[in-house]
């Protein structure tokens, strides 16, 4: 007997898992792993800044709390956008941003 599946899907971007190393995301079923070397503004976020993120067409995450914006060709293929934020001796983020 197969289960029925009752309600809908509300969120089509969800954080599943952060590790010392970076995080992984859910993204309308595809699952992708953003590192902290290729995207170090997220290095110091607390989990409640990360798990906040909203989709805006299918393609677009944006961290309010954060004012972070990436799209999704740059999670796929990091490496065509080689501009990374800089690291203050603080550790704070420098005034480079995706």
């Amino acid at each position: 007997m197969k289960s029925e599946h009752i309600g809908i899907d509300t969120s089509l971007v969800e954080i599943l898992n952060v590790s010392p190393h970076g995080f992984w995301v859910m993204i309308c079923d595809q699952e992708f792993f953003l590192d902290f070397d290729n995207f170090p503004w997220f290095r110091r976020a607390t989990l409640e800044q990360l798990f906040r993120v909203e989709l805006f067409h299918d393609d677009h995450l944006h961290w309010p709390d954060l004012d972070i914006d990436l799209d999704l060709d740059r999670i796929v293929h990091p490496a065509k956008y080689p501009l990374v934020a800089e690291t203050s001796k603080s550790g704070e983020s420098g005034s480079q941003r995706p």
